[in-house]
Formats: C-alpha cells, structure tokens, sequence
C-alpha cells in the first residue's frame, strides 16, 4: 500500500511539472507548493467541468457575463474609489484601501467568501451586488499595477479555483501583459480572461500608464455533485491560511477554531518568506521529507 501511495504521489508530481509549454526548474519545484498540493490538483483537473487548460473561455462559466456586460458601471466604481484613496481615505478609515498583496500591486477586496466586506457594499454598490449575485465567485477585488510593476513567475497552489480578469482600465498595449503557461495575454478594456493558476504565469506593465482590473477567484465547477463539495470544503480550508489581515473570522465552533488554527499558520508562513526565500523553502524541504519519511514508516 506504502509503494502505491508513493507511487500516486510521484505521478501526480511529475504530471504537473511537465504539463504545459514552461515550468519551473526541478530544483525549485521540489520546494513549491505545488508539490505537496499535486494529487489534490489531479483530482481537480481530472473532474472538472470546465476545460482542464490554461486558458479557460469565459463560454465555460456563463455566470460571469454579467460581469463583463456591465463592465463600465463597475470602472466608474473603480476609479472613485482611487480618487477617494487620493485623496486621504486609507489606512485605520478603511483597511481594504491600504492592502497590498505584492509590490506594485495593491488590491481592495470586494468579496471574501460568506465574510460581508462592509466598505465594499458601502463605496460600490453596483459592484457589490453584481457580484453577491453569483455564488461561484469566492474572493473579489479591485487590483492595480502601476507603471514599472511586475510580479514575478510562479503558480498557485490549489486547483480548486480558476481565475478571472477583467479589464478596467488598462493600457491596451503589448507592454502590459499577463504570461500564462508562455503565451502572453494583453489587458483590455471591457475583455475577461479566464485562466488556470496553477500554470506558470507572470505579469509586467512597462507601458508607462496604471493598470487597473477585477479580479475574482471562481470555485472550479466539478462534473459531479461529490466532487464539488470536495472542493468548496477544501477551498474554505484554505482560505482560512490566506484570509487578508482587515478579515475577521466569523466562524464559531470546530470550523471556526480549525479556521483560526489553519491561519495562524498561513500568517507564520507568510513571516518566513518574508524574512528569508531561502530558509521558507528548507522548511518546505524538511517538511516534503518529514511527510515522505511518515507514509514510509506507516
């Protein structure tokens, strides 16, 4: 049994290195994480319903049409909301104006999970309500990449999302551009893209002008209704390891103590990277061996 949990784990590894047209060193993929995520990711590939590529076409989730009809009422929301942050609301006045996620790119978050973000529903209405309409969509917001921003290659852990860009206010040039899986994609107003973020990617913004989008990570549709709820179930897990620092937890009970556990170690996490690349990725080492060793002994 040993050999074929190892096995498993192997060919699940081996599938997402060497899927797609770029990857990561072997070195460096022996440390991401989504080494340790692999059979979780298989499974998600294996019963999604929407297509398991890199790009996915926004024909495969028709609920987020509305979203690109109205994509001008939601702009206007979006550059209010910067002239606001001009002009001095930031800070203790409203967290979700002052978050920043990678430098160069900062984010107002407009939905997360069940969790009601109060100055979104306050400052953008329309926008708010457009996007509490649709279920599927778990984390909303506004994100910017300033001129000279870039964020460097890497894929996401978790399978169980695919997301979802839609342009605002963007340059419209071939200096500002998401790379996905090594075909480079170009923001433009009123355009969605739909992408697998789990595929190597990475963005750069050299145009000389501000881009501003709607960011959304959509919960995968699954083929069968079990297969489902495995996700939404994993993806609130994780969740909990990521929640932004303005989101308080309103779980109680298990769930809310198993959330509050789960963060605590995503925010450990995080402070190690932070303060060394080099000592995250021994620890992600050590742990990849410590699990290796256990599936071993067991």
């Amino acid at each position: 049994m040993k050999w074929l949990v190892i096995g498993m784990y192997v060919v699940s590894v081996l599938h997402v290195h060497l899927r797609g047209r770029t990857r990561l060193p072997m070195g460096r993929q022996l440390v991401d994480h989504s080494t340790f995520m692999a059979p979780i990711n298989v499974f998600m590939q294996l019963f999604s319903k929407a297509p398991s590529t890199a790009i996915i076409p926004i024909t495969a989730l028709p609920e987020l049409l509305p979203l690109q009809r109205h994509w001008k009422a939601i702009r206007a929301e979006a550059e209010q909301l910067l002239k606001l942050k001009q002009q001095g609301l930031q800070g203790s006045e409203d967290p979700n104006l002052d978050a920043f996620l990678k430098k160069g790119w900062k984010s107002f978050y407009l939905k997360w999970y069940d969790v009601v973000q109060a100055s979104a529903q306050r400052l953008c209405p329309k926008t708010f309500a457009l996007l509490q309409a649709i279920p599927a969509i778990k984390v909303a917001t506004f994100a910017e990449l300033p001129a000279g921003g870039r964020i460097d290659p890497h894929r996401d852990p978790f399978a169980g999302w695919v997301r979802f860009h839609l342009g605002l206010s963007t340059p419209g040039s071939a200096a500002c551009f998401i790379e996905v899986d090594g075909v480079r994609h170009c923001w433009c107003d009123g355009q969605a893209l739909i992408f697998d973020e789990t595929y190597l990617h990475w963005a750069d913004n050299d145009s000389g002008y501000g881009r501003l989008i709607l960011l959304c990570d959509i919960e995968r549709p699954m083929r069968f209704g079990w297969a489902q709820a495995i996700n939404h179930g994993l993806g609130r897990v994780l969740t909990a390891a990521t929640s932004p620092p303005h989101v308080t937890g309103a779980q109680t009970g298990l769930a809310g103590r198993l959330s509050r556990v789960v963060a605590g170690f995503g925010r450990q996490r995080r402070r190690l990277k932070a303060w060394s690349m080099g000592a995250y990725r021994a620890m992600l080492a050590a742990a990849a061996l410590g699990v290796a060793a256990l599936v071993w002994w067991l």
